[in-house]
């Protein structure tokens, strides 16, 4: 079985672009998003890599440590960072995992324990387009797959985030196309007295749907 929501966010040590690490401890007491992909010098991912870089300011602003990883040695990984920030405006300026012998691709459920390093092209590794979030409490959060062809939206990623924080502090849900300040839904497991203790009154189309402003 692959990893799922809720599983340990599997550990390991790796060098990367900024140093060796080991990852829960390179996590701390943060939270963190770890997203991977198949080949250095590949063009959807080197876009993406660039809008990383633009808006991690956004993911400092949320305590959330962001970290690549791509099938390559770390050496490309920084001849890579030059063709990014001509083409994209911003190099990476966090930190990318060197995985050339695709032991993390594996642990992480991205890659069949047979697939072998070597002399490969991108599409031999075209499973390894993942977005892992990862909680404070090494929990994996969210977990979405990427086809090579189509990049990924990571201002749905931090809408994700502030939706995961959000109810990590407080017992609401949040609906669709939630985004903060917006109304939220009070969780099934509030029974209706204790939800007239937290939030007073709530709007309530169906006996199921309780809404209420979000919680601050």
């Amino acid at each position: 079985m692959g990893l799922k929501i809720g599983d340990t966010a599997p550990d390991f040590e790796a060098d990367t672009t900024e140093g060796r690490i080991k990852f829960h401890d390179w996590i701390g007491d943060s939270w963190a998003v770890l997203f991977s992909h198949p080949k250095d010098f590949t063009p959807i991912c080197t876009t993406e890599l660039g809008y990383m870089a633009r808006i991690k300011p956004e993911f400092d602003r949320r305590g959330v440590k962001i970290i690549g990883l791509s099938a390559d040695p770390v050496e490309d990984h920084e001849k890579w960072a030059k063709d990014i920030e001509e083409t994209q405006g911003a190099a990476p300026n966090y930190p990318i995992i060197g995985d050339s012998d695709l032991n993390v691709a594996k642990l992480y459920g991205m890659l069949a324990s047979e697939e072998a390093a070597g002399t490969r092209t991108a599409a031999d590794n075209q499973t390894v387009r993942n977005v892992f979030v990862i909680g404070p409490d090494k929990k994996i959060k969210l977990i979405l797959v990427y086809p090579m062809t189509t990049g990924r939206n990571f201002d749905e990623v931090l809408r994700v985030i502030d939706s995961l924080q959000l109810t990590a502090k407080h017992r609401v849900a949040t609906p669709v196309n939630w985004n903060p300040g917006e109304d939220v839904v009070i969780s099934g497991s509030v029974s209706n007295d204790e939800a007239k203790k937290i939030y007073g009154d709530w709007k309530e189309p169906k006996p199921y749907i309780r809404i209420v402003p979000q919680p601050q």
